[in-house]
């Protein structure tokens, strides 16, 4: 059974109590947790103050999503603001071994996410380190867009990686993931589910939760 980790991306920012709420009341496993910069995405979403006041009502993990560059000048600003799993891009990080040794010295789990277009060969050599792999399957930037379907198969090599090596790292994929496709992604090997849209523009978002949790 997958973990399923809402995107607040996607959420009513008016009613974001409201929306956090939702969430601890569902099925739902994580918040995830979208920061962007304008510089590594050509996007701004939110920062530190939003994810303080997320962590004074949410009552499950907050898996916060870096897509900034230089992350390591924040890190410690994330933990102090409530990150339990905090996940910086292998493009963004020039040393990237630092980055996660960082983040596990925070006491956070360390997460590292790969674009559509980099290889997860990449991760070879810091498997062994990190709690989580965010496999984009969009390019990182906004929400609302298709499945990248080559995704399926970094999943399936990845997985094969993990288990051929018995590490204990979790697969999350992040884009594009419906009620349609997500029983395909996960029979591919991912462990974790974000769902932005298919949450949020739902007429009832905790059913939603309850079917993806259902696959």
């Amino acid at each position: 059974m997958a973990l399923i980790a809402p995107s607040l991306l996607s959420c009513n920012f008016l009613h974001l109590e409201d929306e956090c709420k939702m969430i601890n009341e569902s099925q739902a496993d994580w918040f995830h947790l979208d920061v962007m910069d304008g510089r590594f995405v050509p996007n701004i979403s939110f920062g530190l103050p939003i994810i303080e006041h997320i962590k004074r009502v949410a009552t499950k993990t907050l898996d916060v999503h870096l897509m900034i560059e230089e992350p390591e000048k924040y890190a410690e600003d994330f933990k102090k603001a409530g990150a339990d799993i905090l996940t910086v891009h292998i493009e963004a990080c020039q040393h990237l071994h630092r980055n996660i040794q960082q983040i596990k010295s925070l006491n956070m789990k360390a997460g590292v996410a790969v674009n559509p277009h980099t290889s997860i060969q990449l991760l070879d050599d810091v498997l062994v380190d990190i709690d989580v792999v965010c496999l984009m399957s969009v390019n990182p930037g906004f929400g609302g867009q298709k499945f990248i379907q080559n995704t399926l198969h970094k999943i399936s090599k990845l997985k094969d990686r993990i288990l051929q090596r018995n590490l204990n790292v979790l697969i999350e994929i992040d884009g594009g993931v419906t009620l349609e496709n997500a029983s395909t992604i996960i029979k591919a090997g991912a462990d974790v589910l974000v769902a932005g849209n298919t949450v949020f523009k739902s007429s009832n978002p905790k059913e939603s939760i309850a079917s993806l949790k259902a696959l």
